[in-house]
């Protein structure tokens, strides 16, 4: 056996002992939203419009025990989708819940990322979620999935980051040691990572960094497992990241928490640091960023595309008043004025702001512009732009 066969197995003995995630199985469709899985939420942020089409191919290259492709099947009801795993066990769990949940539009099969080409056809929308650090060779996984991804297609990833994820890897390596011969008993590498948190002193750096950021998920022991005690793992910075987005041959279209990534949120306060940023191209200020915030970057998640998609440009006052506007479909709060953004950050709507989305949601079948809900919704055309950015309102160009 191969030293990549044998990392792939043991990866798969970890997820058959403990399956992941562990998310309760329900006898309904999952609560709330999550838009990076919603075609038209993903596509309207790629490309600042709707996407034509709803009856697409979905894969979730790396499925787990199905927690976000039931997401898929339930948030996009005209798509088909396709579920693959390397690990039986959490196969198993899968099909169970999307059977449970009425998530009847999904099939499901034993493969690795390295396999997907045994699958028939290309799919528009490919949900890559924690998978690709685990592999032994990320590059031929991501390689792997490009050639199943639809030219026009979008490519969703999340990969870990190194620097905000050093305390974990500190304590990786001390449960490694303590387990000596033992490394590779999961349940044991559970048991003594238990151990050290316990032991340790309240205010030590790794116990600190577990109680503040980790230890609410990590109650579960299935959490506890692929955080500290995974046989293959490979964190990121933005430089090793971009080497691997450049060997996929797709195109980078931009991280899904924009506003993390912008200098102004750690520099705006200094005008002549802000100049100097100017100059950086935008992975240099990517990582600057990181550099400068390391803790607030524990993971990378992306959108790639193979070529060029239609971006459109919502800066023209005209062109903004043509668009026909819809409510997004995946608002957590809504029919309320509080409410989160795309970002999960906290808006609180004015009347205005309210009543202009309530005649947006309104408006699928109507197809009226931007100009004609004006009318009976007045909101200054700033307000409306600011809806759009955060993707609360999307945008159709007229037919």
């Amino acid at each position: 056996m191969s030293d990549s066969q044998s990392i792939s197995a043991a990866v798969a003995e970890l997820y058959n002992t403990y399956p992941f995630p562990p998310e309760p199985l329900l006898d309904e469709p999952p609560p709330g939203y999550n838009w990076r899985w919603n075609w038209t939420a993903a596509y309207n942020f790629c490309t600042g419009q709707k996407p034509e089409r709803q009856n697409i191919r979905i894969l979730d290259a790396g499925c787990g025990t199905g927690v976000g492709t039931e997401y898929l099947v339930h948030l996009n009801p005209s798509a088909t989708v396709v579920g693959i795993d390397l690990s039986p066990g959490t196969l198993a769990v899968a099909r169970e819940r999307c059977q449970r949940s009425g998530a009847d539009r999904v099939e499901f099969h034993n493969l690795s990322l390295y396999d997907a080409d045994q699958l028939p056809g290309q799919f528009d929308l490919i949900n890559c979620v924690g998978v690709l650090h685990h592999l032994p060779d990320p590059i031929r996984g991501i390689q792997s999935l490009a050639t199943k991804l639809a030219p026009g297609g979008i490519l969703h990833i999340f990969v870990y980051a190194e620097l905000g994820r050093q305390e974990i890897q500190l304590m990786q390596k001390a449960i490694a040691l303590l387990q000596g011969e033992r490394k590779g008993d999961y349940r044991d590498g559970v048991s003594v990572g238990r151990q050290i948190f316990a032991t340790l002193p309240k205010n030590n750096r790794l116990v600190r960094r577990e109680r503040e950021r980790w230890a609410m998920e990590n109650q579960r022991d299935e959490c506890f497992a692929d955080m500290y005690v995974h046989p293959q793992e490979i964190d990121y910075t933005i430089d090793t990241l971009f080497e691997l987005i450049d060997a996929s041959g797709l195109k980078f279209l931009g991280f899904s928490n924009p506003r993390l990534w912008q200098p102004e949120r750690l520099l705006g306060k200094n005008p002549e640091l802000m100049e100097r940023a100017k100059e950086l191209s935008d992975r240099q200020i990517h990582r600057l960023i990181e550099l400068l915030d390391p803790e607030s970057v524990t993971h990378y998640e992306f959108f790639l595309a193979r070529g060029e998609l239609p971006l459109l440009d919502w800066s023209s006052d005209q062109a903004l008043l043509n668009a026909i506007p819809e409510r997004s479909p995946c608002m957590d709060g809504w029919e309320g004025r509080s409410l989160f953004n795309y970002d999960y950050q906290f808006v609180k709507l004015s009347e205005e702001e309210f009543q202009f989305i309530r005649a947006c949601d309104a408006n699928q079948d109507q197809q009226r512009t931007v100009q004609e809900l004006l009318k009976e919704a007045p909101l200054p055309l700033e307000k409306v732009r600011d809806l759009q950015a955060q993707q609360l309102i999307l945008l159709s160009p007229q037919v």
